[in-house]
């Protein structure tokens, strides 16, 4: 498979994923539509994002800059792994 470099497909493939998201958490609410299943699902998106900024930001940034994330799996193996003795 290839990897995907058409601009105007990339974009479609995010609000593809946004419309998911938006569609999944509404049929969420609307199962039971309280104020206190509203907060719980903005929790798990902001938390959810905020671990992905976390993944694939804050660790290649400030953590190791020499090690390249590819994905979830990547990253699991990486944290599981033994630290590196520094020089």
């Amino acid at each position: 498979m290839q990897n995907l470099t058409n601009p105007a497909w990339i974009k479609g493939k995010g609000i593809l994923f946004l419309l998911l998201g938006l569609l999944s958490a509404a049929l969420l609410f609307f199962e039971r539509p309280t104020l206190r299943v509203a907060v719980l699902l903005l929790v798990v998106v902001w938390s959810f994002c905020r671990f992905y900024y976390f993944a694939f930001y804050v660790l290649e940034r400030y953590v190791d800059p020499t090690y390249k994330f590819s994905g979830l799996f990547s990253l699991a193996r990486y944290l599981l792994r033994k630290p590196r003795q520094k020089p």
